[in-house]
């Protein structure tokens, strides 16, 4: 069982950056593939960035050039450095791990409102 727990959200105007983290439970992080979701309201999550055990990178078209995922296995944490928000970004973020299985933290909220 892996356990997930997200920090860092809260609200910003347009144009603003905030950073989340994720810090995961587990001897073998550095062997999880990590990623980061986003559920809007009234919409299906969705994948937005995620990061292999080797540290390979991947992100979904509409943040490409404003966010960052990266990880520290040292500290068991996966990041989200998020730059440029827009009010379209607004939505719970959730982190993501699979290790055999797929395992989610809580959620942690992001308002991008003027």
């Amino acid at each position: 069982q892996v356990q997930l727990v997200e920090s860092g959200g809260g609200s910003v105007q347009p144009g603003g950056s905030l950073r989340l983290s994720c810090v995961a439970s587990g001897s073998i992080f550095s062997s999880y593939f990590m990623g980061w979701y986003r559920e809007a309201p009234g919409k299906q999550r969705e994948l937005v960035a995620t990061i292999s055990s080797g540290g390979y990178t991947n992100y979904v078209d509409s943040v490409k050039g404003r966010f960052t995922i990266s990880r520290d296995n040292v500290k068991n944490t996966v990041y989200l450095q998020m730059n440029s928000l827009k009010p379209e970004d607004t939505a719970v973020y959730y982190c993501n791990a699979r290790y055999f299985d797929f395992y989610w933290g809580q959620g942690t909220q992001v308002t991008v409102s003027s």
